[in-house]
Formats: structure tokens, sequence, C-alpha cells
């Protein structure tokens, strides 16, 4: 009979809109009790409710968002809201097309977390109010010091809104053994580590969108062994003197679309690790900042492999560099296929830069191999440059020299003054396809006979 069938789904319907209704009327009623102040956002109870339906805390969800407040989070920047976060997740990773909600008008402060799938389909962590961690290394647990939100083998998720994490980094920042600390960048003894702020590991088919970061302790977004990222308008600040907070650093992660974002930090605004391929950055704002840069590679006489990368239509202010290669003596590998395209250059100290001589010390010494670099394409880079050294700067391994180095519709004028710079070339292989500003009459013409195919092949 059908009778029985309609009379049940509206039996079901009406119990689930109860149950929706008490839990929210529950939950007004705590929030008009709570009077405990924050410093970073405006108390709970004066805070709006969330945006969405909640979720009960408990494996029965009729809305599919599960909100961290549902959990017993109070979000006013003094509770630790850790074990809410982890308790909200453990819930909505079993559901699909589920969102953990963090709402707008409240400011949570998390431990360092790991966050663990794999999770069902479609899975979306909507930060919509603030997320901070401990202040300074003296709140964080000695046990783990490298990192602060790590989301560990992920398929399908989407880091998504409106809101701000807030890396709270300065006081990691002014540990005596940072660099700009010392006396001429000397740095002194103590413990080093410090956190980055999100970390994806061992993870597929992410999506990173909308969102604000800034004041990470080390850096903002790592991802490491992970494949088809796609990152797209959003917003990355620190200090210019903030030591090492790279707004986004890949390595050993393919397939990586970074667009429409806007970076501004203390070290490069991307940076390429090794084993990374098929990377395309599109529409960036980056600077102040130690502009974009692939590598450093070759550590330690390590091997290292990176191609297949394009930089195209994006802008790079007032930093150290605009678009970079470094590389270690002593390491293998290589770097091959790169295109830098429609880059503009707004008072950058080393607009073009290639540096197989990579060092941090004055101790580093010249070695028999090198990362190859070949197949490097500048087309249409044009803007000014800082006056302290030349526009153009390819300094290439001796036993390893660059090759199939092109450029196209370069200009470069200083930002002061009227005398351009003579580029610098050392032992670097290619040619200008057009007339440059300043004219490239330093790249040597051919292919060296000490190049070694098989070197370049194995990658």
């Amino acid at each position: 009979m059908e009778f029985p069938r309609v009379f049940f789904l509206v039996f079901c319907t009406s119990i689930c809109f109860f149950f929706l209704s008490t839990q929210a009327r529950l939950h007004n009623h705590t929030q008009k009790h709570r009077h405990r102040m924050s410093l970073i956002s405006p108390s709970p109870s004066l805070a709006p409710e969330p945006a969405y339906p909640i979720s009960d805390g408990n494996s029965t969800n009729c809305t599919g968002i599960f909100d961290v407040l549902s959990f017993g989070a109070v979000g006013d920047g003094i509770t630790d809201d850790t074990q809410a976060f982890k308790m909200a997740w453990d819930e909505a990773c079993q559901v699909e097309s589920a969102t953990l909600l963090v709402p707008k008008g409240y400011t949570f402060m998390i431990q360092s977390t790991i966050f663990t799938g794999p999770c069902q389909n479609n899975f979306v962590f909507q930060i919509d109010g603030i997320l901070m961690p401990p202040d300074g290394p003296d709140s964080w647990p000695q046990s783990n010091k490298r990192q602060w939100l790590v989301f560990y083998r992920i398929n399908g998720m989407s880091l998504q809104g409106g809101g701000l994490i807030e890396g709270r980094g300065e006081k990691w920042w002014n540990l005596p053994c940072k660099p700009h600390k010392g006396i001429k960048g000397t740095t002194m003894p103590g413990h080093c580590d410090s956190p980055v702020a999100i970390r994806f590991f061992m993870s597929s088919n992410l999506t990173v969108q909308g969102l604000k970061i800034k004041n990470s302790p080390q850096f903002h977004f790592k991802f490491d062994g992970c494949s088809n990222v796609h990152i797209d308008g959003i917003t990355i600040k620190s200090p210019p003197l903030s030591p090492n907070t790279d707004g986004i650093h890949i390595e050993n992660t393919d397939s990586v679309k970074i667009y429409n974002s806007v970076i501004s930090n203390g070290d490069d605004c991307v940076s390429i690790g090794t084993g990374c391929y098929n990377v395309e950055i599109n529409n960036i704002t980056c600077g102040p900042s130690h502009g974009i840069s692939i590598g450093s590679l070759g550590n330690h006489n390590s091997r290292a492999c990176v191609s297949n990368i394009t930089v195209t239509n994006s802008v790079i202010k007032l930093s150290d560099n605009g678009v970079r290669i470094k590389t270690w003596q002593g390491g293998s590998g290589s770097v091959s296929r790169v295109t830098f395209n429609n880059v503009h250059m707004d008072a950058v100290r080393n607009p073009i830069i290639v540096d197989q001589f990579y060092c941090l010390t004055k101790a580093c010494s010249n070695a028999t191999s090198a990362v190859f670099v070949s197949d490097i394409s500048y087309t249409n880079i044009k803007g000014t440059y800082d006056v302290r050294s030349p526009p153009i700067h390819f300094a290439c391994s001796d036993p390893v020299p660059c090759t199939n180095i092109t450029l196209s519709d370069v200009e470069l004028l200083p930002a002061q003054g009227e005398i351009v710079l003579d580029p610098f070339c050392w032992n670097a292989y290619g040619d200008s396809q057009t007339l440059t500003i300043p004219p490239v009459f330093c790249l040597l013409e051919g292919m060296p006979r000490s190049i070694q195919q098989t070197d370049f092949e194995q990658c």
C-alpha cells in the first residue's frame, strides 16, 4: 500500500525538522550566556549565528553541514578548540559531499593537528571565521614544531572560504637563530625549527581558493607528494623580513595550477622544489618578496628533476629576485622546459637570474657535477630593475653549462638613473631572438661538448 510509505516519509521529515529546530534554539540559548572576552575577535555572544544549519555532533546529519560549534568549539580565540575540530573532521569525513564549517564571527585556536583521510568524495573544509595556532615556540609541544595543520592522504578536497588563517609567526621569526637577527646575516645557536602553516602530504585532486593567510612561522602552504592541485584567488601576506616564509612551496608534486593570487612575504612567493612537473602559474602579483623560484635544487649532492614549468601574465614588484632558477654545486639531475612569459618587473633587483652557484655561506666550493639547466625561455619580460646588480644574470656551472636559453622581447630599464647595466653570463649557451634591452651579447652559441645528454634524459 502507498499510504504507509508516504506517511513514513512525512513522519521522518517532520522529526528531522523538529530535531534541527530544537538544536538551533538550544545553540542560541547557549550563545546568549557566553561572556568570555577575546583579544582577537568579538566574543561569541556578540557574533552572528552560523549561516548554515548545524550538526548535532553525532552520525545523524540531515544537512551535510558539520559546524565545529556543534562539536564543542568555543571560538573565543583563547580556548583550545582542537578536539572539537578533530571530532567534526571524523564525522564529516565519513559523509559524501560533506562540509566542515568554521563559521564567521569566531576565532578558533587549535594545536598542531593532522587531518587524515581518505574521506568521502567532494569534501569541503569551509573557513569563514579565523583560525590560529598557539602563540609562539613556548606554547607549542616539543614533539612537533615543524608543522601546524597537516592534511594527509586526502583525495578530492576543497579548502576554501572568505575567512583568515592567522599564523602568529612573529615570535618564531625573532628566535636568535634566524638569519635576520644576527650580525651581517649570521645566526646564533639554538633550536630553530619553525612550523609550516598548512601542509598537504600525499594527497590529490585538491582545491584551495578564496582564503587569506598571513604571518606563518615558516612556509604558508606546502604541497609534498601531491598531484592535481588547483590554487585560485588566495591572498598571502607576511612582513618582508619574515624569514623562510615562502608563500607556496611545492615538491614531488605534479599538475599544479596557481592562479589569480596576491603574495607578499619574506621569501619566495612560489618555490618549486625537486620532483615537480606540469606547473602553471598565471596572473600572480608577487612582492615584496624574493620572487618566483625554481629551487634551490641539488643540495647535499642530491638529484633533482623539474620540468614543464610555465609562469605567465604576472607582476613581480619591489623584490630581491624576479624569475629565478637556483641550484647548488655538486647536485645532479635537470631543470628543463621552463617558460617565463609576459611578466612585468617593478624595481626588482635581479629580474632574470640563473644561479648554479647558490650558497648560503661563503664556504661552498665548486664541484664537478651540477643540475643541468636547459630549454629556458624568457618572452615579453619588461619593467624596471634595482641598479645594484645586472638585470640579467646567467651564472652557470663550469662542468655542466646552461644550454638553449632564449630571450625575446625583453626590456628592462633602471628604476633610477639612466645607466643600463650590462647582463652577466658565465658558461651560458643560447640566443636572443629579438633585440633586448639591455642587449645580451654574452650568451655563447651552439651546444658545449662537455654536456652529457644521458644525465638530462634520466630525468
